[in-house]
């Protein structure tokens, strides 16, 4: 089965709420909300200020996972 690593995912492994990445990234939890549940897209700079202030690879936000 493929699934895709999800931006909630890397946040909460990154220890941090909705509301703490929002403040990080100077948008609202409300925004956060819809990026994680995939009604709004974040921008290339976003997902590169995501993926740094969580300390995770950006090349492997929207890499497909194996589950086996």
């Amino acid at each position: 089965m493929d699934i895709k690593i999800s931006l909630a995912a890397v946040r909460v492994n990154a220890n941090k709420t909705q509301a703490e990445l929002a403040k990080e990234m100077q948008v609202t939890r409300e925004t956060v909300n819809k990026w994680e549940k995939g009604k709004v897209a974040p921008t290339k700079a976003q997902i590169y200020l995501f993926a740094k202030i969580c300390d995770f690879p950006v090349d492997n936000i929207f890499l497909p996972y194996n589950i086996t």
